[in-house]
């Protein structure tokens, strides 16, 4: 499973991932534009959902809206409406929902999607995750991501492959490993023996979120997948390629 999940992989080009969008000066991250610019450079990308008070996927990467739309607003307690009609994202922009990002990408650029847990919702995020995805025509093109087992668990039998984030501070979540496709690891862990060995037996690992030149080559030999973010696309493109 593990080496065909890797051909998959490499054969839609989920080697580079946009860390929510190709965001940066003037461009926040996890908007439209941020996508938008993603797809138009052929570049997979990567973006957060919580649920609304509406239940409805909401596009960010903080329950709180404060440090993207500069003042305070928690997602798990606001309509879609109420967000829309009351925050800004830092450039002006709407605060999108999923289903906005998917009518923009229309399948054209692979897409991670991040599942965001709040107060144990995960049974409710991961059931109406499923209900505004159940449409797209090809499912390799997706895969779902998440800190919190139970969520991904809830997406077993969903037919859209599920990474494991894990990250220095909670490393313990690598004994639930085996229940699912792929590993999605901070960058200080990428030197983990653990993960090495997981990988040297054909397990598929993506390091995030990689922002300096010399870590694109270093890591290029010892994973996968890599999520980047504030670097040009051609050395992403470059690193990988050699």
């Amino acid at each position: 499973m593990a080496r065909l999940l890797k051909d998959q992989f490499n054969s839609r080009f989920f080697d580079a991932i946009a860390h929510r969008g190709l965001h940066g000066e003037g461009v926040t991250e996890n908007s439209l534009k941020a996508f938008s610019l993603a797809i138009e450079n052929s570049i997979p990308f990567e973006c957060d959902v919580h649920l609304s008070k509406d239940g409805k996927l909401v596009v960010c990467h903080d329950a709180n809206l404060k440090r993207v739309c500069g003042k305070d607003g928690f997602i798990p307690s606001l309509t879609v409406e109420e967000i829309k009609r009351d925050y800004r994202l830092l450039d002006g922009q709407e605060v999108p929902t999923l289903e906005e990002v998917l009518t923009l990408n229309q399948e054209r650029v692979p897409h991670v999607i991040e599942l965001k847990v709040d107060d144990g919702n995960h049974e409710a995020l991961a059931k109406r995750f499923l209900e505004e995805i159940k449409d797209v025509k090809d499912k390799s093109l997706f895969t779902v991501i998440s800190f919190y087992p139970q969520a991904l668990l809830d997406l077993k039998k969903s037919g859209f492959t599920r990474g494991l984030l894990v990250c220095k501070e909670h490393p313990f979540w690598l004994r639930v490993l085996p229940f699912f496709d792929y590993l999605d690891i901070d960058i200080a862990l990428f030197e983990d023996k653990r993960i090495q060995k997981y990988r040297s037996k054909g397990g598929v690992v993506n390091v995030w979120t990689v922002e300096k030149d010399e870590h694109l080559t270093l890591l290029s030999k010892k994973v996968d997948m890599i999520t980047f973010q504030h670097l040009p696309i051609e050395k992403v493109r470059d690193a990988l390629a050699k």
